[in-house]
């Protein structure tokens, strides 16, 4: 199983980026996909998720900034970025993960996002 996370780059405060992830080898569709952040010096945290019904779920930090979709049915989860602060530079990591029969937790390689002031 494979996650590939792109879209990530440089921009400046204020901008705006869109994540994707796509991933390849997943037989059973996801529970629940999302996002997670690990910036400098800090722990990897929970950006956003979002579950095969479509229920979503935001890190205070980011509410109303960022919006998180997906399509199940092509594992594929996306992440748009909008007012990027300086703050919100990190390594971004996908996430699909099913619960109990044949469930699974996968987190993809990671995608640099920087924004500069």
């Amino acid at each position: 199983v494979q996650l590939q996370a792109s879209g990530g780059g440089v921009v400046q405060s204020g901008g705006s980026l869109r994540l994707s992830c796509a991933a390849s080898g997943i037989i059973f569709s996801a529970d629940s996909m999302g996002w997670y952040r690990e910036a400098p010096g800090k722990q990897r945290e929970l950006v956003a998720t979002i579950t095969s019904g479509g229920v979503t779920n935001y890190a205070a930090s980011v509410k109303g900034r960022f919006a998180v979709s997906g399509d199940g049915a092509k594992n594929t989860v996306y992440l748009q970025m909008n007012s990027l602060k300086s703050g919100d530079t990190a390594v971004y990591y996908c996430n699909m993960r099913r619960y109990g029969d044949n469930g699974y937790n996968y987190l993809g390689r990671g995608t640099l996002v920087t924004v500069s002031s």
